[in-house]
């Protein structure tokens, strides 16, 4: 029997950082799978620096990236460019991940070719299309077009049967980010991997890491840049260590009110390995991102959401996750509250991470295996939507 092809697509820095380990898991299935990587460059130097760190040379590199594009821009230039390479490459079925307009636009361009699409972190919603955005609308498009689905937990699995998705296409493998997560950490304290943005921190201090850059935020970024300010002026004395998004909707907003701030370090973008050791170095996250409300528990670190929604409500019952919004006083008020109650910060840093435990591309690829080609059945992650 001839491999599988099983071509993956990825577009942005986040999306890849989660796809690698499912390449890895592909190219560790030869000959029974015969890989293909394409990238759209959603992103450009941001996917570059993870393709690198992960050891992932693409065969297909659509190379879309525009100055200020649209999110118009993305959907025309990916759907045109995946047309092209799926004629040309004729893989059995096309692998997307989570809510990136990349991913929409590329299981969109499979389902006009009739060519089956796996969804990687599938089933993650939150109460409405409009938030985040287009994220939601994003992975609730793309479940649509979807064959297999690749649910993190057995509460996305079961958001997919609640919308009548076949049982049969649905398995729970817990979220590859951990397995990138634990595999980088692991890297950064058996090598001498450099992370410059650590250098000069006071040990002594505590240090809060923070990311902000979500579409529905931009609005907010001066409140929240305004609140960071605030919290450097704590008696605790924090650290607050932010790379600043290059958005022309943040960037010079948090530069303008917080240069110069004491306790303030406003970095660039980091590399993955530096954000990973910057996670483990932190006492816990102050963040709009959704894939650090599932990496930093992994580590025991309590993450302070800034958001009204979010599509992780596993973090949330289970303690590792606080959603707390953009609004100045919210910020101030529950950074201080971790900061300085002992009993909270000890229920949030010790409770059990939901998302993963290391697996989950291993078990995507046997599940693969298992229906087109008759291979074992891999076991699930975690507890059955019954069990919850």
């Amino acid at each position: 029997m001839r491999p599988l092809r099983v071509m993956a697509v990825m577009g942005t820095r986040p999306d890849t950082i989660k796809m690698a380990p499912v390449v890895h898991a592909l190219r560790a299935a030869r000959p029974d799978i015969e890989p293909i990587v394409c990238v759209t460059a959603q992103h450009r130097e941001m996917l570059d620096e993870v393709l690198d760190l992960f050891g992932i040379v693409p065969d297909i590199d659509l190379d879309i990236m525009t100055k200020a594009q649209s999110l118009t821009d993305i959907t025309t230039r990916v759907l045109i460019g995946m047309e092209r390479a799926l004629t040309e490459a004729r893989p059995d079925v096309v692998l997307v991940h989570g809510d990136t307009t990349t991913s929409t636009a590329a299981a969109l361009a499979a389902f006009y070719q009739k060519i089956p699409v796996g969804h990687v972190e599938a089933g993650l919603r939150t109460s409405t299309i409009a938030e985040p955005y287009p994220e939601e609308a994003n992975r609730r498009l793309t479940g649509v077009l979807t064959s297999f689905h690749f649910a993190p937990t057995s509460r996305a699995k079961t958001n997919l049967l609640a919308e009548r998705t076949d049982h049969a296409h649905v398995v729970v493998t817990g979220n590859t980010v951990i397995d990138a997560f634990l595999a980088t950490e692991r890297r950064i304290r058996e090598t001498a991997v450099a992370t410059p943005s650590l250098d000069g921190l006071d040990p002594a201090r505590p240090l809060i890491f923070v990311t902000a850059h979500r579409r529905e935020n931009h609005g907010q970024m001066g409140e929240i840049a305004r609140a960071i300010g605030t919290i450097a002026g704590f008696p605790e004395r924090p650290q607050i260590l932010w790379p600043v998004h290059p958005s022309p909707q943040v960037h010079p907003v948090v530069h303008a009110a917080l240069d110069g701030v004491e306790g303030v370090r406003l970095v660039e973008p980091l590399n993955y390995a530096e954000t990973v050791a910057a996670v483990a170095r932190s006492r816990f996250v102050l963040t709009d991102s959704g894939g650090l409300q599932e990496e930093a528990p992994t580590l025991g670190r309590p993450v302070l959401v800034m958001r009204r929604e979010t599509e992780r409500p596993e973090g949330l019952e289970a303690g590792t996750l606080r959603l707390i919004g953009a609004e100045y006083g919210d910020i101030v008020d529950e950074t201080r509250r971790l900061l300085t109650d002992e009993a909270l910060y000890a229920r949030m840093s010790h409770a059990s991470n939901p998302y993963g435990d290391g697996r989950a591309a291993e078990r995507i690829v046997a599940w693969l295996l298992h229906v087109l080609r008759e291979g074992p059945a891999p076991d699930e992650f975690g507890p059955s939507p019954a069990a919850e």
